[in-house]
């Protein structure tokens, strides 16, 4: 399966399955969006051709594939051992501007490749799909300009815009507010080592959203023999250097994996995801800890996590700033749990593909559920839900989310499961084999 054959679930109205018994199944994820597009970017940039093994073969990585190719990176497919898709062998070359990078709805993709850009010996026109033309990126653009790069955004401090790229970036120090993402930080931390002088980065911001994707960057960089220094929780010394080619095996997306583990509680039976890394960057991995507050059983053996569920959900507590692409199914899980749940720490996700936490309480509500946004968070009240529309409103993480829910209350219809093809393609058709396993199905 090719990148370009993906089969998707139907785009209207997928009629999700609701579990007659507890699901007992063993589900095999994909590989890690982030992983996969920061080890492009790396790969394109590194000091001779590398092999990323297992990628990921979405819409995201897709975007980011295309747009290095636009700008004269080789990226050819090569047999490998996933079930999901073929290898990328990745040839670094002079990068050349001249072309447009659309960038779908990938955060990734505009956040990464505009520095990126800026090493190219033209203009490079970045673009976005028509629903992610709103996302945050005028600090990217300020910070590019006080690194000397020319960008013309008309104005507006967002998507699209040029970048003039010059061939080079003299880069030095340079501080930026990355309060609604820290996508900011790791696109000029990848792109640093190429700057003639390195980059000496400093957020400026009260609070830095998703850590561990910032520690993704530096062990990344780090594993290709960058050499960086973090004087202060908040600041990032790269030094100036072209990182080592490599043959990278890209980790189970472990933030994909959240709703089949969700449903072992929702259903009170069990899902089991191998390859789970004994140690990871990826929030995903703060999965086990987070599923055992809403009282799950966690299992390890032999690279295989296993989330037990029970008669019950607990109600919750949770500050999410570590890990809020998971807050989604986390709030999924609420509306059964035995009392009130609160979660804090994703106001910043209101500005994601689609705000998910207005999303999220409209959603509920239509269900008969009860929820309420606070200023940097959720509270969930569980109430009896009925069947009806779950709107995923172009965000995969609400479709997913939709699912989940369906799985505990029949006639649950997800209008757009077809979103889920931007990082989990595959998702409808395994989610219906979990389902399967419930007893009666």
């Amino acid at each position: 399966m090719t990148a370009h054959q993906y089969s998707p679930a139907p785009v209207d109205g997928y009629s999700t399955p609701a579990a007659a018994a507890p699901v007992n199944a063993t589900v095999s994820i994909p590989g890690s969006k982030s992983l996969t597009n920061r080890e492009l970017i790396l790969a394109a940039i590194a000091d001779g051709p590398g092999t990323l093994h297992a990628p990921l073969h979405s819409d995201d990585s897709q975007r980011m594939v295309d747009a290095l190719r636009a700008l004269g990176v080789g990226i050819d497919e090569v047999d490998g051992d996933s079930e999901y898709g073929p290898d990328w062998h990745i040839t670094p070359a002079p990068l050349r501007g001249g072309g447009t990078v659309d960038c779908g709805q990938a955060g990734t993709v505009m956040r990464f490749v505009a520095p990126l850009a800026g090493l190219a010996d033209d203009d490079v026109l970045i673009t976005a799909h028509e629903t992610a033309l709103h996302r945050p990126m005028g600090a990217i653009i300020s910070a590019l300009r006080d690194l000397g790069v020319d960008v013309d955004d008309e104005g507006r401090w967002s998507l699209p815009f040029t970048v003039r790229g010059r061939g080079q970036i003299r880069g030095g120090r340079v501080e930026v507010d990355a309060s609604t993402s820290s996508q900011f930080v790791s696109g000029l931390l990848l792109c640093a080592p190429r700057f003639d002088v390195g980059l000496h980065l400093i957020h400026t911001g009260d609070r830095l959203p998703s850590l561990p994707h910032i520690d993704m960057t530096v062990e990344a960089l780090s594993r290709r023999g960058v050499r960086i220094e973090r004087p202060s929780p908040y600041e990032w010394v790269i030094q100036s250097g072209t990182p080592r080619a490599k043959s990278i095996v890209i980790e189970p997306d472990l933030s994909n994996a959240a709703p089949f583990l969700a449903a072992a509680l929702v259903t009170g039976g069990q899902v089991s995801v191998p390859r789970w890394p004994t140690r990871s960057t990826q929030p995903g991995a703060l999965l086990p800890e987070l599923l055992r507050a809403y009282g799950a059983r966690i299992e390890r053996n032999n690279g295989v996590l296993t989330v037990h569920g029970s008669d019950r959900i607990r109600a919750v507590d949770l500050d999410l700033s570590a890990a809020s692409e998971l807050s989604p199914t986390l709030a999924g899980l609420a509306v059964f749990a035995d009392g009130p749940s609160t979660l804090v720490g994703i106001g910043h996700t209101r500005l994601h593909e689609t705000d998910r936490l207005a999303a999220l309480v409209t959603n509920i509500r239509a269900l008969g559920g009860e929820a309420e946004e606070l200023d940097d968070g959720l509270r969930i009240i569980p109430r009896p839900l009925h069947g009806g529309t779950w709107q995923a409103q172009h965000d995969h993480r609400m479709a997913t989310t939709g699912a989940l829910v369906g799985l505990g209350v029949p006639g649950v219809t997800v209008d757009d499961i077809g979103t889920t093809a931007k990082t989990l393609p595959e998702f409808a058709q395994l989610w219906q084999a979990m389902a399967a396993t419930a007893a009666g199905q």
